[in-house]
């Protein structure tokens, strides 16, 4: 059983920073691969980036590019999410969410390519 707890959520000014932690007590993460979603109110849940299940390949939505860092240590069962310049429109729950270390790239970018969900992080930027 894998559960996933996110923290790190807040309010911020445009153009400040937050980092999201996801954080796995029991089994170890070190197989799962792993994304960050959201979900903006009356919109539907978008991904925002991905990691493999060793660290060495990372993905990201256009929208977060060059801001948004995902990263993992495995050694502590953590995954972050590095969020710089946000932005008004980066207002939303993020979710953290695992997926079996074996799916293919293509999956990792899309929501049902991950087999479990945290509860979210309200993460609200102020303009």
């Amino acid at each position: 059983q894998v559960q996933l707890v996110e923290s790190g959520g807040g309010l911020v000014q445009a153009g400040g920073s937050l980092r999201l932690s996801c954080a796995h007590s029991g089994r170890t993460l070190r197989s799962y691969a792993m994304g960050w979603f959201r979900q903006a109110p009356g919109k539907e849940r978008e991904f925002v980036a991905g990691i493999t299940w060793r660290g060495d390949n990372t993905y990201y939505a256009d929208s977060v590019k060059g801001r948004f860092t995902i990263s993992r240590d495995n050694a502590k069962n953590t995954v972050y999410l590095q969020m710089n310049s946000l932005k008004h429109e980066d207002t939303a729950v993020y979710y953290c969410a695992a997926a079996d270390g074996s799916r293919l790239a293509y999956l990792l970018v899309r929501s049902d390519g991950y087999d479990y969900w945290g509860q979210g992080t309200q993460v609200t930027v102020s303009s």
